[in-house]
């Protein structure tokens, strides 16, 4: 394992870091309060930005658009944009999880889309869990039926992250009942705007709406929009479900252990035993998974694939945050049950309503994280039988065609 940068990478690191310096604004503690609606715009804005000056797409292709440089000058450009106060988070499904995906399996038509989400010009929405089908999504339900060049989609979709903004949405339907469950699903594109959806946003504890339940009545999309081989979907959503559980450990908490040690100090309880503790095993585990980070870059420098350490890093990352949070908890007391309701105290120059401006909804969005790109209970699975190569979960439905199974 290479710890820091090589000379050529600290190089890259300096001219990154002086750009976003002059083109960003720095920051506080990163955690979006406003409306959704202009975190999504500022999202677009950032990266057309960054299209501009030549800084998107930093490890894309250069077929694609993109600067063709190594992955790793992406994570470190990632790292970089940490200090200042600008996001790209709203465009995780489109640059994240639907690239990677077009990329490898769609044609040269859908691929023109990426052009478009480099230049901040498109949002995205995953339309693939459903309220019956989650941890085990291949059990899903909606229907495409097949109508000469054209498929007619009918069913519901759940938890689709900003659908209520999105331009295009990828979409899991069941193509083939007949089938066992992984092998009667296509993967589609689809317009956002067509005649048939509706989209309907769901408030959570936090307050505010960044998950939609959405459902699809007789929406009708041309063949050309299947990705991938008919029937063959699961392949292909293997990519995009990959991609989106490195996403989710890459992106940045938006908060720091820094933070949390500040935040002991603001309610004068940095020295009590227990919260020393706390934060003590709070910096372990940033530490243990920046260590986890330096294993990928190292693999990813060298030109090879990460090993277990990148399947590992999705649920130590959503570890630490529950732990880290319920200790940001514990420093709060009874303020963590106030979200930003006061006014700010002048005597310590509102530094107490910042407190209650961020960890609330810190804590409150960690069921958001732990369920995110597959539960905790999933990650461990996965870890088990790709990592460690343990047998997998015994199954009763194996090679039963979806039609017969239990609904």
């Amino acid at each position: 394992m290479d710890v820091g940068d090589s000379p050529e990478e600290t190089a890259f690191r300096a001219t990154a870091r002086s750009w976003l310096l002059a083109h960003g604004t720095s920051h506080g503690t990163r955690v979006d309060t406003g409306a959704l609606s202009d975190h999504v715009r500022n999202a677009l804005a950032w990266q057309r930005t960054l299209y501009e000056h030549g800084w998107a797409g930093i490890s894309w292709p250069k077929a694609f658009g993109g600067r063709g440089e190594p992955g790793v000058h992406s994570t470190i450009f990632n790292e970089e944009m940490a200090g200042v106060d600008e996001t790209l988070g709203p465009l995780t499904v489109a640059l994240g999880m639907v690239a990677p995906t077009l990329m490898r399996h769609g044609t040269p038509e859908q691929q023109t889309h990426l052009a478009s989400m480099l230049r901040g010009e498109q949002l995205w929405a995953q339309l693939f869990s459903e309220p019956g089908a989650g941890s085990d999504l291949a059990a899903l339900a909606t229907r495409a039926e097949r109508d000469g060049d054209e498929w007619v989609i009918n069913g519901q979709k759940v938890w689709t992250s900003l659908g209520q903004f999105a331009d295009y949405g990828i979409l899991l339907a069941r193509t083939d009942v007949n089938a066992p469950k992984h092998e009667g699903i296509t993967y589609f594109i689809v317009d956002m705007t067509a005649p048939g959806i509706e989209v309907r946003p769901l408030v959570q504890m936090t307050g505010h709406a960044h998950f939609n339940e959405v459902f699809l009545t007789d929406v009708r999309i041309p063949h050309a929009s299947v990705v991938g081989e008919v029937n063959e979907g699961w392949k292909t959503a293997r990519t995009t479900l990959t991609s989106e559980r490195a996403s989710i450990a890459g992106g940045g908490a938006g908060w720091s252990v820094e933070e949390l040690i500040e935040a002991a100090r603001i309610k004068g309880v940095a020295d009590h035993p227990i919260i020393r503790q706390e934060l003590a095993q709070a910096h372990i585990r940033a530490v243990t998974l920046k260590t986890l980070g330096y294993r990928v870059r190292t693999a990813m420098s060298a030109g090879s694939m990460p090993g277990p350490e990148a399947l590992v890093m999705k649920l130590a990352y959503a570890r630490h945050w529950t732990a880290s949070t319920d200790t940001a908890m514990s420093i709060l007391g009874a303020e963590g049950l106030l979200v930003d309701e006061t006014g700010p105290d002048e005597r310590d120059h509102g530094k107490r309503q910042s407190l209650r401006a961020v960890w609330p909804q810190v804590f409150l969005n960690q069921y958001a994280i732990r369920m995110g790109g597959g539960t905790d209970e999933v990650q461990q699975n996965i870890i088990g039988e790709l990592g460690l190569g343990l047998p997998r979960e015994p199954s009763t439905d194996r090679g039963v065609p979806w039609k017969d199974l239990p609904k």
